[in-house]
């Protein structure tokens, strides 16, 4: 639902998970090149705007540890506006600010993808409330200068991804139940990709162009096998949880996703967790819940 209490309107910035993530090379400027696929949860962070006159940018809701100007969703804003003066002929004084307050829900440091999120979140909606009109193809292209992850929350559809994440084909896996649970700890995503323990030679999974041949129960996750090696919080989670369902870590970590046909079920297990370790329940969702808001997004004159 859309909601524009005092001026401010109201975004879902929605979590991520990867159902399994290969790394099958690098590039010479040093990202990684990747097989994955990436589905969407219902578990959101949520960011309100307002759009004031000018062009200031300011986040009224600082992230602990993380100065304002380093952060993606200040990032993303700066980014879009200046793409905008660059193609404006208009006048200089435009509706180009914002106010800008987010509730964090998502961990960091959880590999849920929560920053890439709330920059895609952001992008998306001053697109609209600054009447910019970009298409998704340029907000993606945007998006990436941010993160290889943003994209993927800017087209709001479940995919297949490769690339550096951002050649995306859709793709519908089975919408399950999800325990996502993380131990006390937060893995740096850098700290993942600049180890020289990183697997970074799997095979391509090669579909010859028929995504229906995809088997994702086949595949794996590169990333975790190096996690729990570093971190034994993770593998004494994953080790506790594969005795009642199939867990697989997503992204870098430190979460852990264990799957399940119907609620009950996550909860049950929910209920059983080991104490220390942070926990919810959602449902795996093929479409963004932001990309519905967007469409419904009415202005006020």
């Amino acid at each position: 639902m859309i909601s524009n209490s005092e001026s401010f309107y109201r975004f879902p910035s929605p979590a991520k998970i990867n159902l399994f993530l290969h790394i099958v090379g690098q590039r010479s400027d040093g990202y990684h090149q990747l097989q994955t696929v990436f589905q969407f949860i219902d578990h959101s962070d949520t960011i309100d705007i307002k759009i004031i006159r000018g062009d200031k940018v300011e986040l009224l809701t600082p992230i602990e540890g993380v100065n304002n100007e380093d952060n993606l969703i200040v990032k993303a804003a700066i980014l879009l506006q200046k793409n905008i003066l660059e193609k404006s002929t208009a006048s200089i004084d435009l509706t180009l600010g914002a106010h800008i307050k987010v509730t964090k829900v998502l961990p960091m440091g959880g590999g849920l993808g929560g920053g890439s999120s709330n920059a895609a979140t952001v992008l998306l909606a001053l697109n609209k409330l600054w009447g910019a009109n970009l298409s998704l193809t340029e907000l993606a292209l945007l998006g990436l200068e941010l993160g290889a992850d943003v994209p993927i929350f800017i087209h709001g559809f479940a995919a297949f991804a490769e690339g550096v994440g951002e050649e995306l084909t859709p793709i519908s896996p089975k919408e399950y139940w999800y325990l996502v649970s993380k131990p006390d700890v937060s893995i740096s995503t850098a700290s993942v990709f600049t180890s020289k323990d990183l697997t970074r030679n799997t095979p391509k999974v090669n579909l010859n162009g028929d995504i229906a041949m995809l088997d994702i129960d086949l595949c794996h996750n590169d990333c975790q096998t190096l996690v729990i090696k570093q971190y034994p919080e993770v593998a004494k989670l994953l080790a506790w949880l594969v005795e009642y369902a199939p867990s697989r870590m997503t992204g870098t970590g430190a979460c852990v996703f264990t799957c399940f046909s119907s609620q009950q079920e996550a909860l049950t297990l929910q209920a059983k967790l080991p104490k220390g370790v942070h926990s919810f329940v959602a449902r795996g969702l093929n479409k963004s819940p932001l990309s519905s808001v967007i469409a419904q997004l009415q202005l006020n004159d």
